[in-house]
């Protein structure tokens, strides 16, 4: 399963759908002979459907600005061609064009406003100070299991109406769901994910409450209310991208930060870096791998012509890292300016938690500051072994209060 590309580069002899590319090896240096000599590149079919790999910042803003020729609704991740069409095609938030995706959008969107993500402020950084006790009296800990997870979970949690006593519950499902190494038992977390919001959702029928699972229950799309699968579907929706981006961002910057001491000083003395510095581990870990989609109708991108039904893959990480954009773009700084990355997508299907995702880091960065005199790591970190996102299964590290 390897992509010869030319003699004359020898180090992108491999393939972008390697899971060991991410867990082993460095797909950077693949990505920058991309951009440079094919930005718009032909991969045939293996285990997975023939796509169009693309690798440019500029190319890939343009798929994302343009929703009528890009679909997403056929699928926003590649899949193996033995798994079969995506079963959240067209129905959920991340895999519906407009019209559909805007009214789905509107059904929850008033959760994630800003006067919304500002209320749940107090309540983020309470969760958060009570997760680095936690975490500081274990002695040694997984900071992505035991610190980066938990207030994404708690906020997410608290949005979708799931009860305080059941949120370990959930949480020790998430933790094996998203970051086991095991196919087998993230699988079967899921399911048990699935089944819980199965019974959530039959609750919120009887019992409305004032939540996202009974905006959902009680939503109407062009005068229809959702199917249950539509229900439980975006609920997993929802599950995954209130959780997975601030995890994997936040135990990445951390490792980043451990690597550059000097780095996490200089925002502890000056916290007014705390928003550039937010942007910056955003663009720098960006943690979504790739993002699929399907061209509608022949259109031109970069110097190829793309036909109906082809797949588009965007490479999120190798736009980050476009020189042709950023300034010295392996070089992680705080202070960046601008820092216009794609990290958290862009055009219809920019994520809906953006204000969420930055409040909950800024926030979880703070209070590691203020109460946290000391992070050492104890142990090699293990990335995950995933070509869908990009980020650490396990940070482990000893925390000393302040």
């Amino acid at each position: 399963m390897t992509m010869t590309m030319t003699a004359t580069a020898p180090e992108t002899a491999v393939s972008l759908v390697d899971p060991e590319l991410y867990a082993t090896g460095d797909p950077y240096p693949v990505w920058r002979w991309m951009r440079d000599h094919d930005p718009v590149r032909r991969h045939e079919a293996t285990e997975y459907p023939a796509f169009w790999s693309v690798t440019r910042y500029d190319d890939i803003r343009t798929v994302y600005n343009d929703a009528r020729v890009f679909s997403s609704a056929q699928g926003i991740l590649l899949r193996p061609l033995a798994h079969g069409k995506d079963p959240g095609g067209g129905r959920t938030l991340a895999l519906t064009d407009p019209p559909r995706h805007k009214a789905l959008r509107s059904l929850v969107a008033n959760w994630f406003t800003t006067r919304s993500v500002r209320a749940l402020e107090d309540a983020m950084r309470g969760a958060v100070r009570d997760v680095v006790a936690r975490a500081a009296g274990l002695g040694e800990c997984d900071f992505v299991t035991d610190v980066a997870a938990r207030l994404p979970l708690y906020v997410i949690c608290r949005l979708m109406g799931v009860p305080a006593h059941e949120q370990e519950m959930l949480f020790a499902l998430t933790s094996r769901a998203f970051g086991a190494g095991d196919p087998e038992t993230r699988s079967i977390a899921h399911q048990e994910i699935m089944g819980y919001f199965v019974e959530l959702m039959y609750r919120r029928m009887d019992e409305p409450a004032d939540d996202l699972v009974s905006a959902l229950v009680n939503g109407e799309v062009d005068g229809e209310l959702l199917s249950e699968e539509d229900i439980l579907l975006n609920c997993d929706n929802l599950l995954v991208g209130g959780t997975e981006n601030v995890r994997l961002a936040v135990s990445g910057g951390m490792k980043t930060f451990l690597d550059r001491p000097g780095d996490w000083e200089r925002l502890r003395a000056d916290r007014s870096l705390m928003p550039t510095a937010v942007e910056e581990v955003l663009r720098w870990t960006s943690s979504a791998t790739h993002i699929m989609r399907t061209v509608t109708e022949p259109v031109t991108l970069g110097d190829r012509l793309l036909d109906a039904g082809d797949r588009v893959v965007l490479w999120t990480p190798s736009a980050n890292r476009d020189e042709r954009y950023f300034t010295d773009p392996d070089v992680f700084d705080i202070t960046r300016r601008p820092n216009r990355h794609l990290a958290l997508g862009a055009g219809e299907h920019f994520c809906l938690g953006a204000m969420m995702t930055r409040t909950e880091m800024r926030i979880l960065f703070d209070e590691l500051l203020d109460s946290v005199r000391s992070i050492e790591q104890t142990a090699p970190e293990i990335p995950i072994r995933s070509i869908v996102v990009n980020g650490l299964e396990s940070l482990p590290v000893r925390i000393s209060p302040a």
